[in-house]
């Protein structure tokens, strides 16, 4: 079942209210009688990041159930627009995360993320590279950017997702990605609302919605007894170590709560 999945929405051209504030602050210190510059934050100093969803979660046990007989196939996004490349930058002074990014030919605007909420919304007018800030970065967040083909976000528009980007030690983003053939010891729901992902992308057979703080947008896995699944929408129960995958109609009930071993590809 789905429940407050969130499809795209339309951000100021700068930024979106902060989802919430880090307690990060930063003091000049004073040696020798030398105003010097606060030293960067560590990573490790961020706070935890948090799941979007703040209410009660209720406890689904494993009931079991069975999958829709035809395995799902592979989701083809190639015919989308290229993700954006060129992604570098990081954790500030400041303690602010930003990072720039390249324009991709044929885009008219770009939407930034970290763990699958949106970060900001940039037209392109042109310029060589676009500017992204995060004024709340947490630990291990997945910052993530596509290209759109209309100033709107409607599905059609949506370009493929780029990969995900995680600070280092050194505090840079530097991408990151699940390893293939990495296992996953799930329990896995389901669901069969239609309309647009929070990616942007429509909902239909092959996609699922996870935990964007742990399985970055884009991922692709294997469910036994579902097939192949691609990572492009979350949801207000969809935390930690569970996965909802899309079947249509009664196949979401008949579904169940499975707990399964999944595969990342």
């Amino acid at each position: 079942m789905r429940f407050l999945r969130f499809g795209p929405t339309r951000e100021a051209h700068v930024m979106l209210k902060p989802f919430f504030r880090g307690a990060l602050t930063l003091a000049a210190l004073a040696v020798g009688g030398l105003l010097l510059a606060p030293a960067t934050p560590a990573a490790a100093a961020l706070p935890a990041c948090q799941h979007f969803y703040t209410g009660t979660i209720p406890v689904r046990p494993v009931t079991g159930g069975h999958g829709p007989g035809t395995l799902v196939g592979a989701v083809d996004v190639s015919g989308r627009l290229p993700a954006p490349g060129g992604v570098s930058g990081g954790l500030g002074t400041d303690g602010k995360v930003t990072f720039t990014f390249a324009r991709v030919a044929g885009a008219v605007a770009y939407r930034a993320f970290r763990n699958g909420q949106a970060l900001q919304w940039i037209s392109d007018w042109g310029q060589p590279s676009f500017l992204v800030t995060d004024p709340s970065p947490c630990q291990n967040a997945n910052y993530q950017v596509y290209a759109m083909t209309a100033d709107n976000a409607s599905a059609s528009s949506v370009g493929q997702i780029s990969r995900s980007y995680r600070l280092n030690s050194a505090n840079q983003l530097a991408p990151y990605a699940m390893t293939p053939g990495t296992t996953l010891n799930y329990r896995v729901t389901s669901y069969n609302d239609t309309g647009q992902t929070a990616l942007g992308y429509n909902a239909g057979p092959g996609f699922c919605a996870v935990d964007a703080r742990n399985i970055p947008w884009g991922t692709r896995f294997y469910v036994p007894g579902y097939g192949h699944c691609y990572a492009a929408d979350i949801g207000s129960w969809i935390k930690d170590d569970i996965v909802d995958v899309w079947l249509p109609g009664t196949q979401a009930n008949d579904w169940g709560v499975q707990q399964l071993t999944l595969t990342v590809e």
